[in-house]
């Protein structure tokens, strides 16, 4: 095989986790490989809420004033509210002192980091579909890509598999092995950008109602995403519309129908089918790491994932990054997996757990209306709780 097409290591999918893995192994010397399958910018199904640690991330990896410039709105504060209008706050700077949180396209963001990949000597390949692996002796040797102009294969000493939910990768052994995730399943996603929102400025605003839960916040030049979660039988039940989810579901939520009463479509609909949340295999096969969704998918009202994503990137780099010069051998490679399954583990096992006790609430409504009004009585408990669903050591990666 032609040297050209060997790597330290081969990532799947351009998004943040796979992107800030990518610049991140970049710096430190290793020669990566970025494959995606669509072509940048593109739209994304997202909440596009960059909490304030992510502005950290973007400062190591060189992007924060690239994000900046491309307009991100600052959100000083996240409003949740129950269906018959209570609501309860908290603020951006509960997290990072002196921060807010940014609202900022998915299409923007991921063009700027797949840009800073390119420029720091990331060999990116998109329109590329990572169709399989390269396996060895049982050892993942690299990644099978499959583009317009033919199939070819890229061999690698560490495989990341950074496309999201899908698991482009992983999924070839998840038949293999029993599967950590966990979560409430027949469920529907639904994102569009809108104009003429109510929304409160500087607010990002949750609404909770029967069977799920969405989020609307100001993104660049004045627009607003909408991302929100529907059980999978309202979704049958209105035709599989997302206008008429959007009325009958949606809007059932008193704060909600009054953001968006006159709102009006912006971008078109995007939609997704949820599996569910939680941990899925971090390590599924010798020389393939998760990241990102991929990983592990944590729900939406924490407001976290795009940070988990960032900080997933970063422990899959730092522990790579101290392995780089050394022999490219089995017992390197499994020191490498159980390295990272660890700081993994140590890192984000227990804000999965504390959402996954939130998402009991959040799913039904008398739960989540008596969760609003107790929690709104306290800012201890409340900052308490907001704090749990991160992590307090305040992560800043070596890599």
């Amino acid at each position: 095989m032609d040297s050209s097409n060997q790597f330290d290591v081969a990532i799947a999918g351009a998004g943040p986790a796979g992107a800030s893995a990518a610049i991140r192994l970049a710096l430190n010397g290793a020669r990566v490989f970025l494959i995606e399958e669509k072509e940048f910018p593109r739209a994304k199904l997202c909440g596009e809420f960059i909490s304030p640690e992510c502005l950290a991330h973007f400062q190591q990896l060189g992007v924060i004033d690239q994000m900046l410039a491309a307009g991100a709105t600052p959100l000083a504060e996240t409003i949740f509210y129950s269906s018959r209008g209570h609501k309860v706050g908290v603020p951006s700077n509960w997290f990072t002192a002196g921060a807010t949180a940014l609202g900022l396209s998915r299409s923007e963001m991921d063009h700027r980091l797949l840009e800073r990949a390119k420029a720091v000597g990331v060999w990116v390949l998109e329109n590329a579909h990572a169709s399989g692996l390269v396996v060895e002796d049982d050892f993942v040797r690299g990644v099978k890509v499959r583009t317009s102009a033919g199939a070819n294969e890229y061999r690698a000493r560490i495989n990341i598999d950074a496309t999201g939910r899908t698991r482009a990768l992983a999924r070839h052994f998840d038949r293999q092995l029993p599967s950590q995730s966990k979560g409430r399943r027949g469920l529907v996603a639904f994102k569009a950008h809108l104009e003429k929102t109510k929304v409160a400025p500087g607010a990002c605003e949750i609404y909770f109602y029967a069977g799920g839960y969405g989020g609307l916040s100001e993104i660049e030049k004045g627009i607003s995403n909408l991302c929100f979660i529907v059980a999978a039988n309202e979704v049958r039940r209105c035709g599989s519309d997302p206008d008429r989810v959007l009325r009958e579901v949606v809007m059932q939520n008193s704060r909600a129908a009054k953001t968006l009463e006159q709102a009006r479509l912006y971008s078109p609909w995007l939609s997704v089918s949820l599996d569910g949340f939680g941990r899925n295999i971090l390590t599924p096969a010798n020389g393939l790491l998760t990241i990102g969704d991929a990983a592990s998918f944590i729900d939406p009202f924490t407001g976290s994932g795009m940070l988990m994503a960032l900080e997933s990137g970063a422990v899959a780099a730092e522990t790579i990054v101290q392995w780089l010069g050394s022999a490219a051998d089995a017992q390197q490679v499994e020191s490498i997996a159980r390295d990272y399954k660890r700081k993994y583990t140590r890192r984000f096992d227990s804000r999965l757990r504390v959402s996954g006790l939130l998402r009991r609430a959040a799913f039904v409504p008398y739960l989540a209306e008596t969760a609003i009004l107790f929690f709104g009585a306290s800012t201890r408990l409340r900052r308490k709780l907001a704090r749990a669903t991160r992590d307090r050591r305040r992560y800043v990666a070596r890599a």
